[in-house]
């Protein structure tokens, strides 16, 4: 239900963004110019969303509020290059750089894009910093749940690590345990990595002014493409014979189930990549929408309009908050859930478990 509520919210955003992006294109053909003659700007629910949502190279926390990062640059005339991003705040020129649409560009003397000149941009961007900040509390917090193991070695645990036992010794017997069998324990650590990185991430993703981090399809790309590399290189030859001779079928049939197998090999880790993008950015663009109602009703009715609606708005995000912090948890149980089935079934002794019977199951059938 939650999902199908959370769909048609998103629904309603999206045709608000779309009557905002039409309103604007409308004043604009009437020939006034926003923000000019003291006349007030149009809203655009679109571009709102779009800047929270995508990565920069500052950290904006609110409006007027943004932490300079740096910006690392190497190109073969120039060298290494490293200043901050605030000299390239409002579209502004450093050093033959600019910044358009949240990327570094090179121009000439005369201000236009230099296409022919060449370099690599390894700047900290906003997602970069974050996923650097996650990685420090990751570390912070299991060095203490160490160390409350070290020194409670025989005793009922305390602390930080009473919190943190009952989900790691969960991912061990309700995810690892079932989905892999007798050898979860070779897994175990990258399962537990796995759950807690996207965890503690889409927590971070739900503070004000915080970065999108498994929001951005490149993150979820390499969580992806690392569970593609374990699931391949631990198939074992029973999980290569069901994909290039599957058990029972006609040869005559073996032209066109082949390639269906090979195709789902790759098609599970782009599940995996698109599921978690899509469900995380979902949420942040139905949470933004609802707010932007506010400054909607305000640019196109007035302030007693915004005033009316506030409390509803205002519920709703709230509501879906409440939402989102248990698909914080839902979408990290998901990922790792299907990464150790995806391990689970490369590894299995026998193939004919994946229809959940043996042998001995299939003649009492």
């Amino acid at each position: 239900m939650s999902s199908l509520f959370k769909r048609f919210l998103l629904a309603i955003a999206l045709v608000m963004s779309s009557l905002a992006f039409v309103n604007a294109q409308e004043e604009g053909h009437e020939g006034e110019v926003p923000g000019k003659h003291g006349e007030k700007e149009g809203f655009n629910v679109g571009e709102m969303i779009m800047h929270h949502i995508k990565d920069e190279h500052g950290w904006e926390f609110a409006h007027g509020v943004t932490l300079p990062l740096p910006v690392i640059i190497y190109s073969q005339e120039r060298g290494l290059e490293v200043f901050s991003s605030s000299h390239l705040a409002n579209e502004a020129v450093y050093n033959g750089y600019k910044q358009e649409h949240g990327k570094i560009h090179r121009v000439n003397e005369a201000g236009a894009d230099d296409h022919e000149a060449k370099f690599i941009d390894f700047s900290i961007t906003k997602n970069v910093a974050s996923l650097l900040l996650s990685a420090i509390i990751l570390l912070v917090i299991f060095s203490s749940v160490r160390k409350g193991y070290l020194e409670n070695k025989g005793k009922a645990p305390k602390g930080l690590q009473s919190f943190l036992e009952p989900i790691i010794l969960f991912v061990r017997d309700e995810i690892a345990k079932p989905s892999i069998g007798p050898k979860y324990t070779k897994y175990l650590p990258y399962l537990l990595t796995l759950f807690f990185f996207i965890l503690v991430n889409n927590l971070l993703g739900l503070l004000p002014g915080a970065a999108n981090v498994t929001g951005n399809i490149a993150v979820t790309l390499v969580l992806s493409f690392i569970t593609f590399l374990i699931v391949t290189f631990s198939g074992n030859k029973h999980y290569w014979l069901h994909i290039l001779k599957p058990t029972g079928v006609p040869l005559a049939l073996l032209p066109i189930m082949v390639p269906v197998e090979i195709v789902g090999v790759f098609m599970k880790p782009i599940s995996l990549m698109v599921r978690l993008f899509a469900n995380i950015t979902a949420g942040h663009i139905i949470i933004l929408s609802l707010l932007g109602l506010l400054f909607m009703a305000n640019s196109m009715a007035g302030a007693g309009t915004s005033l009316a609606i506030s409390p509803v708005v205002i519920f709703f995000s709230i509501f879906l908050n409440l939402i989102e912090l248990l698909v914080a948890f839902l979408q990290a149980f998901i990922f790792t859930l299907l990464t150790a089935m995806y391990i689970g079934s490369a590894v299995e002794e026998h193939h004919e478990a994946d229809h959940g019977i043996g042998y001995e199951g299939a003649d009492a059938h």
